[in-house]
């Protein structure tokens, strides 16, 4: 993976799978206009949704996540591009317990986003998605925009690493004790 020298942290990382997919695909980016980006189309073709997911100028959070799921080993419904039926995924996580890899679903006008926790700092979550300013990125989300929380079903058990991760406001990681 490339990622950004902030976020390369990330790299070490050994799970949650889906996450670990995710990181896969940074940097894909959607194609401005009429065309499309073929690796986009092809994952809607992936996930069962080609018949119907018109073009990566939809919105495509939801196919991203549909994406990871299913190379990940999990789960996923026809209602994939919807991003707040996300909000039924998987396992509850109360408020205030998010972790690295939950799938995180947030509201907005017109609609709804859905990515991964990567961390938080105060007031934010930095979280990693499909369709953050038309790519695969990192952005940070203010924390009053959830709308729900949810961590895969595990089958065997839960990674080891999955716990909270505090960030600074630029990204660099202060650890796992807010503190």
């Amino acid at each position: 993976m490339n990622l950004p020298e902030k976020y390369a942290w990330l790299n070490n990382e050994i799970g949650p799978q889906m996450l670990l997919e995710g990181l896969k695909l940074y940097g894909t980016t959607e194609v401005p206009g009429s065309e499309n980006n073929p690796t986009i189309m092809a994952w809607a073709k992936e996930v069962g949704v080609s018949g119907w997911y018109a073009g990566d100028s939809v919105p495509w959070c939801g196919l991203f996540m549909g994406v990871c799921a299913k190379r990940g080993g999990f789960p996923y419904n026809s209602e994939l591009l919807s991003s707040l039926a996300w909000s039924k995924w998987g396992d509850d996580v109360e408020k205030g317990q998010e972790m690295l890899g939950d799938t995180l679903v947030f509201t907005r006008p017109g609609g709804g986003h859905v990515a991964f926790y990567i961390g938080e700092s105060k007031n934010n979550f930095l979280v990693y998605g499909g369709n953050e300013s038309d790519t695969t990125t990192f952005e940070w989300i203010s924390k009053t925009r959830l709308f729900s929380a949810r961590r895969a079903h595990w089958r065997i058990k839960q990674p080891s690493n999955v716990r909270k991760v505090y960030l600074s406001d630029s990204g660099a990681v202060l650890g796992t004790n807010e503190a």
